[in-house]
């Protein structure tokens, strides 16, 4: 049950980015009420039950939605399970998933492999005409480095995605952000480093109490986070018409001494087959120092994404769609994961 929760959260058109609190842990009501919650809805949340609401921030193409749900239970029990991502493996939604460790081979990838539409576009694919998401040297690559003439050709575009993984951490253990490259889609040429940026940055209109998680997010690998479990991992979801192969990178952090212990799982998209060019997804696991009687923590998750197809007359009627399952699936997975802490304690 809290492993599909959890697939849920990534499911939902992930995801978020994340700056909360001041100097001291601030009240969760008074979050709530900055954030839009009217009083039901912040009653609905103290009383456990999930809600979500869509955020009217940056452009078209921006997607911010906010959720919480009050969970009487221990935040250590979400944060074992949040980093145990082999356990979403079978869920709903997920066609297969795997961690990368530092020293990962082609043979920690032997489960991935790339759609067969996506195999078919991958042979004809050009910059700016491509049905796959990818850095303009990557379709070059496709183009250069594959038979495709030969009975084989499915193989060796496997071969090469799955090397283009294991290149893409690789560069981005030695250059962050900035290796993250740019995708070129429909004529519009998109440089992930800045539209990640861009993102974080807005999540400033929220009080900034962990600076140093966003600080560690954003420049990478020169910055450092102390006792942050920091892990990467590839997984192939069904977001709706074509399976998605994401890369990401995964953050369990603690910060002490802020009125009260926060939890945090953060989880940064490196690359995405489809639909996202940029993705976020924070959940902090606080107490409230108003009621210090209870025992148990809000979790409260900020999901922020940059997608294609959300512009223009068209993308307007799919932002509509977009925005509605995704507030409604945020509150699936909040009263599913409230569920499975409680009865799991």
């Amino acid at each position: 049950m809290m492993q599909r929760s959890l697939a849920w959260l990534s499911l939902a058109f992930p995801v978020a980015a994340v700056s909360f609190g001041q100097s001291v842990q601030p009240s969760p009501a008074a979050l709530f009420a900055q954030l839009g919650l009217n009083e039901k809805q912040r009653a609905d949340i103290d009383a456990g039950r999930p809600v979500a609401r869509v955020l009217d921030w940056g452009k078209p193409s921006e997607v911010y939605v906010f959720g919480a749900v009050y969970i009487d239970g221990s935040p250590d029990a979400y944060l074992k399970t949040a980093r145990n991502i082999s356990k979403l493996a079978g869920t709903p939604g997920y066609l297969g998933i795997g961690e990368l460790p530092a020293s990962a081979t082609g043979a920690d990838l032997s489960a991935l492999s790339l759609d067969q539409d996506d195999i078919k576009a991958l042979k004809s694919c050009r910059e700016a005409n491509c049905d796959v998401q990818l850095p303009t040297a990557s379709i070059q690559a496709f183009q250069d480095a594959v038979n495709w003439s030969q009975p084989d050709a499915a193989s060796q575009a496997n071969g090469l995605a799955r090397g283009m993984v294991l290149d893409l951490i690789r560069a981005y253990r030695r250059g962050g952000n900035d290796a993250l490259g740019t995708y070129r889609d429909k004529q519009n040429p998109s440089r992930v480093a800045e539209q990640f940026e861009t993102m974080v940055g807005r999540s400033a209109e929220l009080p900034d109490v962990l600076p140093e998680l966003r600080q560690y997010l954003l420049q990478y690998p020169d910055a450092d986070l102390p006792g942050a479990d920091s892990f990467f991992y590839w997984e192939k979801v069904s977001f709706g018409l074509k399976p998605t192969i994401r890369v990401n990178h995964g953050v369990v952090y603690r910060a002490p001494a802020r009125g009260g212990d926060i939890a945090v799982v953060a989880i940064k998209q490196l690359y995405a087959s489809h639909y996202f060019h940029t993705a976020l997804d924070v959940s902090v696991c606080v107490g409230d120092p108003a009621k210090p009687g209870r025992r148990g923590f809000y979790l409260i998750t900020l999901k922020s994404s940059e997608q294609d197809g959300l512009t223009g007359v068209k993308g307007s009627v799919l932002r509509k769609i977009v925005l509605d399952k995704t507030r409604s699936s945020l509150e699936t997975a909040l009263g599913s994961i409230k569920r499975a802490v409680e009865g799991g304690e």
